[in-house]
């Protein structure tokens, strides 16, 4: 079951909050949705689950258009907004079951999946309280607990750990993960290292604009031509040997004896590297090249040019 995002537009009044973008989520896969505020994330997930119209453009999930069938696209999908909106006068259950119905779900089968989201979503030891006594983090449990009740097949989640402590935040990431081998799921998040941990593809967008498609293991190719060498010798060194090298661009000191060096080419500053340690009987501890991490990706792409 996919989401398709084709060509999709919102204006609000003279500003385009999403401008024209397209993208596409597969069965099994875990899309991060990435981009800085105002960028028109939540806006595009309310219209890909129907809480929006759209200027322009459609989304598809499973084939449906949501514009043309909202409801019908509803029923296999499971949001989890932004602003978890719940009844903090309701117990877990209550709301929960409320929920179900909501979603027409058969009497029947309501029992068991509350039973089912409540020890999946870990609120087992707090199932007998109101939701308005719950901490915020086990707030997020209870939306997330809605957003599965129904078993749908494409999972919509809007900063999903917001509010969570590390442990709890490290359970969330596993059931994620769990659920995503027979579901589609696509999440926003501005937290880095858990879009490393947790995604197959990751699109960016800025400004209403698409920035960046790539399965996560491409990321950070391709986005900036300046190569960085990381080498460490057993002690201090003078950093003009270093930048006498034709193919060193530039040096910065990290530590004593630790340096990053922009380089033009990795293999032959490498090589060049290794001669100057010989000659000028440096002892060398490490040369590796440099990846970029994903927050300087994240900012190479959404900075202001």
């Amino acid at each position: 079951m996919s989401i398709e995002v084709q060509n999709l537009t919102k204006i609000y009044g003279q500003q385009k909050a999403v401008n024209g973008i397209s993208f596409e989520a597969r069965k099994g896969e875990i899309l991060g949705f990435l981009g800085p505020n105002g960028a028109g994330k939540s806006t595009t997930m309310k219209i890909a689950t129907g809480y929006l119209g759209a200027s322009d453009g459609q989304v598809l999930i499973g084939g449906i258009d949501v514009s043309a069938d909202p409801l019908k696209a509803k029923q296999i999908t499971g949001y989890l907004p932004e602003h978890n909106p719940l009844y903090l006068d309701m117990y877990i259950h209550e709301f929960l079951a409320f929920s179900a119905k909501v979603n027409k779900m058969k009497s029947g089968e309501i029992k068991p999946a509350v039973k089912r989201v409540v020890e999946m979503c870990g609120l087992t030891l707090e199932q007998n309280k109101k939701i308005g006594q719950l901490s915020k983090g086990y707030r997020q449990r209870v939306g997330l607990a809605q957003a599965l009740l129904h078993d749908p097949e494409v999972l919509i989640l809007d900063e999903p750990t917001t509010g969570l402590d590390p442990n709890q935040i490290l359970e969330i990431r596993k059931l994620i993960k769990e659920v995503s081998k027979d579901k589609t799921v696509v999440f926003s998040s501005h937290i880095m290292q858990e879009v490393e941990a947790l995604c197959d593809r990751v699109v960016v967008i800025n400004k209403g604009h698409l920035v960046a498609d790539k399965p996560i293991e491409e990321f950070s190719k391709g986005l900036t031509d300046e190569t960085y060498l990381r080498v460490e010798f057993k002690s201090e060194i003078d950093t003009a040997l270093l930048e006498s090298i034709e193919e060193i661009k530039a040096v910065e000191s990290l530590n004593p004896g630790v340096y990053q060096l922009q380089v033009t080419s990795s293999e032959e500053a490498r090589s060049a590297v290794f001669r100057l340690a010989g000659e000028q009987n440096l002892p060398l501890v490490g040369l590796q090249e440099e990846e970029s991490s994903f927050d300087e990706i994240f900012h190479l792409l959404t900075k202001e040019k």
